[in-house]
């Protein structure tokens, strides 16, 4: 499949688009020649940020919305060809101190989507980001899609419903979903002025302002790391391939670390840093997960997806694009 043309002049809506993830895949789209609808809230703490879509602001269609809004749903999906699905509520600690936000993001929202696709366009196609967090805590590594979910947090609940939503609207409606079940995404754009979203975006936050690293507990669990132009390959290749309709896949990495090699690996990258040992808080530690290391095998073999980026490469050009652009982002 060659991307440039398949996805020339295809018209296509991103949820969630501010975010890095959602903004990194518009631009590629718009470099494609896609027709490209972004769509966000843009609420606060989410990580949706407007310098995400620097320098392709008149190439694209922005939607300031917000999906709980009525109409919001029915109307961005008339008439377009792919959905990427990535507007979500991904805060663990934020889905325990508000649920019902949460809940409401993360599946209520799903399910309109169902419907509104099996009324106004049942042909669209639906790509999904899921989440590893629905595995909970797990006891052999890696994690293929076949593990019992179990979540120990309010959003691993969540985003697990809403999955389901999308792939019984395939069953029931014949409607075309995918979902992918991501691990750690990292990368350009991505979220670092606090720890909320992304506790590696906290970690390069403070390299580039001369604070401590805090690693929490001894450092030993095991985590994998997805630079974020992978996701994005992982993403335009599942909405092109009608084989990948009513499927889940996990992304992961061929290299695991443990949080104290990740932490010495960034500021080895940088070129200098401190690490420093910490308690965990209390809060977090109910809602940690343990090692964690995703089987990509699945994905792999009806794609041919593997991640491409080096985890020193990534860091390296994530350091240098938050470096430069510290108003924006720090």
């Amino acid at each position: 499949m060659n991307p440039v043309e398949w996805y020339r002049n295809k018209r296509i809506v991103i949820t969630g688009g501010l975010g890095f993830i959602g903004s990194t895949l518009a631009h590629r789209l718009v470099g494609y020649g896609a027709r490209v609808r972004v769509v966000d809230a843009a609420l606060a703490g989410s990580g949706a940020n407007p310098l995400n879509i620097r320098g392709i602001e008149s190439a694209i269609e922005l939607w300031r919305a917000d999906l709980r809004e009525h109409d919001v749903i029915e109307t961005m999906l008339v008439d377009q060809d792919v959905l990427f699905n990535l507007a979500a509520q991904a805060g663990h600690l934020a889905s325990m101190e508000d649920p019902e936000t949460d809940l409401t993001i993360n599946a209520t929202c799903q399910l309109r989507i169902v419907e509104a696709c099996h009324r106004l366009n049942p042909t669209l196609k639906i790509v999904h980001t899921a989440t590893r967090q629905m595995y909970g805590r797990t006891h052999e590594l890696p994690i293929d899609e076949d593990h019992a979910i179990n979540p120990i947090d309010y959003n691993g609940v969540s985003k697990r419903a809403g999955e389901l939503y999308l792939l019984v609207g395939h069953r029931a409606h014949g409607l075309r979903v995918t979902s992918l079940r991501l691990t750690n995404t990292y990368g350009p754009r991505m979220h670092c002025r606090d720890a909320r979203q992304h506790f590696l975006g906290d970690w390069v936050r403070r390299v580039l302002t001369d604070q401590p690293i805090l690693v929490f507990g001894n450092g030993s669990q095991i985590r994998d790391f997805n630079y974020v132009d992978d996701v994005v390959a992982a993403l335009l290749s599942a909405a092109a391939e009608p084989s990948t309709d009513g499927r889940v896949y996990n992304l992961g990495s061929d290299e695991p670390i443990s949080l104290t090699d990740l932490a010495h690996t960034l500021t080895a990258v940088y070129g200098r840093g401190r690490i420093e040992y910490t308690r965990f808080p209390p809060d977090r530690e109910r809602i940690d997960i343990g090692d964690y290391h995703g089987d990509f095998t699945r994905i792999h073999a009806a794609l041919a997806w593997a991640p491409t980026t080096s985890l020193r490469t990534g860091l390296a050009s994530t350091l240098a694009f938050v470096n430069q652009q510290r108003e924006g982002y720090l």
